[in-house]
């Protein structure tokens, strides 16, 4: 096993990398800005480095930056975690180039699956159905008039190079396309360096499905599906597993088609598929090539440890895992807390948490970064920990998940715990009569 491993990152993610790489006895060496310099994982891990201000670009994003302190500690890989550089193509090439070992998949899969119009192009091609919309990228506004006119609205523009909303438009009529056309243009010029876009149909209650699948040389497993449709503005707020909306058949036919698509691209290490799933029909939407953010959920669903995982095969090439072995039981929901103001529109909610007092107790997992007298700054995700809560049934689960809501108190913030209680309580949530629209249309506050 590695010796030393840098994580390039911060935050929760970091933390949660640290503790699987103490768990192989793998020293670790954090690196961070300038005012993150007394954040939790540089407390934790055992060697740290400064490596630039407070700006990503000068930091977090620094690959030179990042290589000297590879360099200065010695360290033989580099887990990249999710965000800032996970999904860099140039990032996982310039590491390969020093003779360290990127954890993750090849640089020419990441970026030909971080590339929305070629990840497209692939999946058709090894089986995964895909939603209607332009061929490649689309380079004129005359094509995307075509295109729109062609498959009908609404349809939705989407940046070729990135996700998180960023240069995402829905356009419902012909003369709202120009204006939101050029708009999504500059979004994705302005956040992915690239200011290519293609067109889809536009779903209108939809739910986001992914898979979570762990791959070697050897062989692909999946460990279940996610669901993933309690969103606001695109960003995932509450994911479960399993989707209370397949049916065995329906989940049967998802996970062995994804397997088999993932298993004939040579990937490997851990990545998720995603799909839109409306009308008990299945579309590609694009794969992230990166642990994500919501992998807890699948590791207390499947008693699973990824990023584990994901470090052997980084160290031997292959998957220890059997499909066979993988039994997924219960139900399991996971709250994403962020230092946000669901009142006042997601307004970031940066200062000091004064009390934190974190939830325990029987199936009850907490990941975080956070504690008393913890500084939130202004400068990164709002994102500060996640709860994640199993029951023998769903009922169960959110009844544990509420519970351990009740239990967390920070103060010095605004967070998003609240609105989770009052998601989790919501008639439409019990029943999961909600799609990815839903919390836009519902009035909360």
């Amino acid at each position: 096993m590695f010796k030393k491993v840098l994580i390039a990152n911060r935050g929760e993610i970091a933390v949660r990398i640290i503790r699987a790489c103490k768990e192989w006895g793998i020293g670790t060496v954090a690196v961070h800005s300038d005012v993150d310099s007394e954040a939790m994982h540089v407390r934790l891990a055992d060697e740290s480095v400064c490596i630039g201000s407070h700006q990503p670009q000068n930091s977090y994003l620094n690959v030179s930056s990042i290589m000297s302190a590879v360099d200065l500690t010695g360290a033989e890989a580099i887990h990249p975690g999710y965000g800032f550089l996970s999904e860099n193509a140039k990032f996982a090439d310039v590491v390969g180039k020093h003779g360290i070992k990127f954890i993750g998949p090849s640089s020419d899969l990441i970026s030909k699956m971080g590339n929305k119009i070629e990840a497209k192009r692939i999946a058709k091609k090894y089986g995964l159905p895909i939603i209607e919309g332009s061929e490649g990228g689309v380079k004129t506004f005359s094509e995307a008039k075509s295109i729109c006119k062609e498959i009908g609205y609404p349809v939705l523009i989407k940046a070729a190079g990135g996700g998180g909303g960023k240069g995402m438009k829905v356009v419902e009529e012909e003369n709202q396309l120009e204006n939101l056309y050029l708009t999504a243009k500059s979004e994705a010029k302005k956040y992915f360096g690239n200011d290519e876009l293609y067109i889809e149909k536009y779903f209108k209650n939809p739910r986001h499905i992914e898979v979570q699948i762990m791959s070697g040389k050897n062989k692909t497993v999946h460990l279940g599906e996610r669901d993933c449709s309690v969103q606001r503005r695109h960003q995932k707020l509450i994911e479960e597993t399993p989707s209370p909306v397949l049916t065995p058949e329906q989940r049967k036919n998802l996970l062995e088609k994804t397997v088999k698509m993932v298993e004939q691209i040579g990937y490997e290490g851990a990545g998720t598929v995603e799909f839109i799933y409306e009308k008990g029909k299945f579309y590609f939407l694009e794969m992230n090539t990166r642990v994500q953010v919501e992998h807890p959920v699948t590791e207390v669903q499947t008693g699973i440890d990824i990023v584990k995982e994901q470090l052997w095969i980084a160290f031997t090439g292959e998957t220890a895992l059997k499909q066979n072995d993988i039994d997924p039981r219960g139900h399991s929901i996971e709250c994403r807390i962020n230092a946000e103001n669901p009142a006042l529109d997601f307004q970031p909610s940066p200062g000091t948490i004064s009390v934190c007092h974190q939830p325990s107790g029987f199936r009850t997992r907490v990941d975080g970064s956070i504690f008393q007298g913890c500084k939130i700054t202004p400068f990164y995700d709002s994102l500060i920990a996640k709860v994640i809560c199993k029951g023998r049934n769903r009922s169960e689960a959110i009844q544990r998940t509420l519970r351990s809501l009740d239990e967390f108190v920070l103060e010095g913030i605004t967070t998003t715990i609240d609105l989770h209680k009052k998601i989790l309580t919501h008639n439409k949530f019990i029943n999961s009569e909600f799609d990815t629209n839903w919390l836009g249309k519902e009035k909360f506050y």
